[in-house]
């Protein structure tokens, strides 16, 4: 497998050069040179089993199979539930998709624990070393701390959005007692702690320099393992007419599933749930993606108004020109405004995707009704993704809502909502009493440079 840059200025890489990559040289971001045809998923395998089933094409000869296969089997293998992402039946043809059964209480675990087992790998077979960015509107940052905490061939530094993530979220990430973790809090926004990431692996002399690489979707495998679920919730139930509803902010969610219905899975349409932060709502309304400024909600890893991973799909809706993309892209950077044209709307949008926004009254009444209907707990992101499936809800056809998020991270809302406080698992019991090992910078490049740099010679 080979893969290829979204902007057609960069060298095509294989599966290991890629994830070690993170952002290609052109600034932009990696993705198959040819889509394979997704590999049928037996509903009765184990998950470890289906996903290192489905990552295999995509890894291609860069790992042995039996190494894919026993990473997958550790990584899973952590995870609370038997199942590791059950499908519960919340009302007629209506479900959700826990994905929040791994050790950080999110759905990012269901790639990082694979993702930091293929970094450790890779990077100890050519006997290198990486420091690993990343930026985190809440839950990367802890699932990528959790991956590669204590690994031999990885420093990471986690920014995140100062004041503008939970409590559970920023102690998950700033309590960790190991020596390769560095967590660094910015005086900004996501859309902030992203550029900044961003402009340090631009930098192509820094980046060598330092040997930097990418946790967050920018990297394909992070997406690559994203698109296992998909594939098992469909299989699950048993091929029928079936759509996701997915609360969204940097988009990598919503492509995977993208991709599992561009490689042959039985998804009819994908549904974007958004809060106040609706960019992505009013593209697919209008056709027009319009920045704005960011507004914190209760929903704080929804928070964001450039959405990376959108440039993936942007490369397929330009029939894969390079040039077109890292123009538009550019463009939506300069002036805040990208248009795509009506064809392309036609052809790509309107047969595959929905959407709807929630602002912070309506994702606690839908919190408070999911409680009174059925007894269950949710968190505010996966209230947006209940609300999106049901505003589409289409008579006889499965409707699946991700659950993104354990409700304990998100304790404050969820009580307000329902009167009921989550409790954090007994793993997590004493977080909120563990030492925070943290620091504050403003935005600003330089001064996250010299705390990248001085991460990676520590």
């Amino acid at each position: 497998m080979r893969y290829v840059s979204t902007r057609g200025g960069a060298p095509e890489l294989g599966f290991a050069d890629t994830l070690l990559t993170g952002l290609a040289a052109d600034g932009g971001l990696y993705v198959p040179a040819d889509w394979p045809v997704l590999p049928a998923v037996d509903p009765g395998a184990a998950y470890a089993v289906s996903a290192a089933a489905v990552m295999a094409p995509y890894v291609g000869d860069d790992l042995e199979r039996d190494v894919l296969d026993r990473m997958c089997v550790e990584a899973y293998g952590s995870f609370r539930h038997p199942a590791v992402c059950p499908l519960v039946q919340i009302g007629d043809d209506e479900w959700l998709l826990e994905l929040f059964h791994g050790p950080t209480l999110a759905f990012k675990d269901l790639a990082l624990q694979v993702v930091g087992r293929l970094f450790d790998h890779v990077l100890g077979e050519r006997g290198e070393r990486v420091t690993i960015v990343g930026a985190t509107s809440g839950d990367t940052g802890s699932a990528a701390i959790e991956a590669v905490a204590g690994r031999a061939n990885v420093d990471i530094v986690i920014l995140y959005p100062l004041g503008r993530v939970s409590e559970v979220q920023r102690r998950q990430m700033t309590t960790v007692e190991a020596g390769n973790v560095h967590t660094v809090a910015v005086e900004g926004t996501f859309d902030d702690c992203q550029d900044l990431v961003k402009a340090l692996l631009g930098d192509r002399a820094f980046r060598d320099e330092h040997r930097l690489s990418a946790v967050n979707s920018i990297n394909w495998a992070r997406v690559m393992a994203q698109v296992v679920y998909y594939a098992t919730a469909a299989a699950a139930l048993g091929g029928r007419r079936v759509s996701f509803a997915v609360p969204t902010g940097n988009f990598g969610n919503v492509l995977a599933g993208w991709i599992a219905r561009r490689t042959g899975a039985p998804i009819e349409h994908l549904i974007v749930g958004s809060n106040c932060n609706d960019i992505l709502t009013r593209f697919f309304e209008t056709r027009t993606m319009v920045t704005s400024e960011v507004v914190a909600t209760l929903s704080p890893s929804m928070d964001i108004q450039v959405s990376s991973n959108f440039e993936r799909l942007l490369f397929e809706m330009n029939g894969r020109d390079g040039g077109l993309t890292a123009e538009q892209i550019h463009q939506l950077r300069a002036a805040g405004r990208l248009a795509v044209e009506e064809d392309q709307e036609a052809h790509w949008l309107a047969p595959v995707f929905r959407a709807a926004r929630f602002d912070d009254p309506a994702t606690l009444a839908i919190m408070r009704q999911v409680h009174a209907e059925t007894g269950l707990l949710v968190d505010p992101h996966t209230a947006v993704g209940i609300g999106a499936a049901r505003r589409w809800q289409e008579p006889g056809a499965a409707t699946v809502a991700l659950a993104t998020a354990d409700p304990a991270k998100f304790p404050d809302a969820v009580e307000r909502a329902t009167g009921v406080r989550p409790r954090l698992p007994q793993h997590l019991a004493d977080l909120l009493e563990r030492t925070e090992h943290t620091m504050v910078v403003p935005n600003d490049l330089a001064a996250v440079r010299t705390v990248v740099a001085r991460a990676g010679s520590a």
